[in-house]
């Protein structure tokens, strides 16, 4: 493969992935979108994901801040002034002055701390765990927006399945309203045939109304969660399809046992609250820090002569605050205690987070076969139905009975597959399946391309 080939090989794919990460679409614009697509655009697009990022970063510098507390701090000092005495004053005999003049006085001021009585080991215990709560949460944003995005994805597609059948359900009411007129109007049926046929229509007209109001509701939500224009139309892709689920239940409260991030976080929480009962039970501790200073002074700027120096141990404690510490070491105990109290709490949400979600898994799968079934079964009765009306034997009551059933029996079917999905999608946030970013996956993926096309272009050379 010669250079230019690779060149421009290289240059389509940056041009894939800048179409795929930007906002493309204009308003009114139709715009193909599969799930994976609909990741990348929301996880590229949506507040949520950098929120988390940016909360992450602030925890970051705040645990390198207390761990880095631990070191020698060194601080400079400058003082100019300018003063003397308000009344003269007698400098030698005969000679009275105010001693007006100039001091410029400089220093370096090094300190390091030896013994803080647990005060330094708690805030870097403290602002280590919330590092890793924040490092947790954003993978818990990951995962929640991978929800966000199927339950929307989902959403819509059945939406639009349940306007295709309204739509359905009016075709056959038209088609039978007029086999119904056409027969009243020979003569062999009564007007109550055509009226009830005509309210019957009208009825499924209103559904149909609702249905597509619904969809263009679930479209402009998923526009949303896209970062796309609200008017935008949307071609999904993927259908509602069913597959199977092979985790029992006992897997899924073990997988989330370790990998649900709201019982990371919780733990977390308890390590937080343990740093500040540390730094509060430290405030009846002595603190003793090693300190060293040099210093000059002189009547001319910039005052750098008559040096002097010194070095040392400072040493300090409480000895009496009426019962401030005591009150912080309390408050901090109870704040611990809490934080244990919330882990346990969350641990039992989880258990029976994942318990429904699973067992609403398990029924929606139930409901598929036997709702397909019932589907067969009322086109059947449908079909049937109408074959009997037209020959005489049966009631245009029974045809507009089987046309309900039949309609209901395929929503019935729609529903149970997206309650399927959906509970897959939710089972699976709920016992922590961690959801990589997409777009970083990308870019990773698009660097490893132009890497490998430069390292074959090298050794075509």
């Amino acid at each position: 493969m010669n250079r230019n080939k690779l060149t421009k090989r290289f240059l389509l794919l940056s041009a894939a992935l800048t179409m795929a990460l930007g906002q493309s679409a204009f308003a009114g614009e139709t715009v193909a979108l599969n799930l994976d697509d609909a990741m990348l655009r929301a996880f590229q697009t949506n507040p949520t994901v950098s929120i988390a990022q940016y909360e992450l970063d602030s925890a970051r510098a705040s645990y390198n801040a207390a761990r880095q507390s631990r070191g020698i701090s060194i601080s400079a000092n400058h003082t100019t002034q300018r003063g003397g005495y308000d009344d003269a004053q007698q400098a030698a005999p005969g000679i009275w002055t105010k001693g007006i003049g100039n001091n410029h006085a400089n220093s370096l001021n090094a300190s390091l701390p030896i013994f803080t009585g647990g005060k330094l080991s708690g805030t870097i215990k403290q602002a280590k765990a919330n590092y890793q709560y924040n490092e947790v949460g954003v993978q818990r944003t990951y995962n929640e927006m991978r929800s966000t995005v199927t339950d929307g994805y989902f959403n819509m597609l059945q939406a639009d399945n349940i306007q295709k059948l309204s739509a359905e359900s009016v075709t056959r009411l038209e088609d039978h309203l007029k086999n119904v007129q056409a027969q009243y109007d020979v003569g062999v049926v009564a007007k109550v045939d055509v009226l009830r046929s005509q309210v019957e229509l009208a009825n499924a007209k209103q559904t149909l109304i609702q249905a597509e109001n619904a969809y263009q509701v679930a479209e402009a939500n998923m526009n949303k969660i896209v970062g796309l224009p609200m008017d935008t139309n949307l071609k999904l892709d993927n259908l509602l399809v069913y597959n199977a689920y092979d985790k029992n239940m006992d897997d899924c409260l073990a997988y989330a046992a370790e990998h649900r991030p709201e019982l990371m976080q919780a733990k977390y929480g308890v390590d937080a609250a343990k740093g500040a009962l540390m730094v509060a039970r430290s405030g009846h501790m002595p603190q003793v820090a090693a300190s060293a200073t040099q210093q000059w002074s002189d009547s001319s700027w910039p005052g750098d002569d008559n040096g002097k120096w010194g070095v040392g141990v400072n040493v300090s404690m409480n000895v009496f605050d009426t019962g401030v510490t005591l009150s912080k070491i309390h408050g901090a105990e109870a704040d611990l205690k809490k934080a244990e109290e919330t882990y346990r709490n969350t641990v039992d949400s989880v258990n029976l987070d994942v318990r429904s979600n699973y067992l609403g898994l398990r029924e929606a799968e139930k409901r598929i076969s036997t709702t397909k079934l019932a589907v067969e079964q009322a086109d059947e009765d449908y079909r049937i139905a109408q074959l009997r009306y037209m020959s005489g034997v049966g009631t245009n009551t029974d045809v507009l009975d089987a046309q309900v059933a039949l309609t209901q029996a395929k929503t019935n079917y729609t529903k149970a597959l997206y309650d399927y999905n959906t509970s897959k999608t939710a089972l699976e946030t709920s016992i922590g399946v961690p959801m990589e970013n997409p777009v970083t996956a990308v870019k990773v993926q698009a660097a490893k391309t132009a890497e490998a096309a430069k390292t074959t272009e090298e050794a075509a050379k």
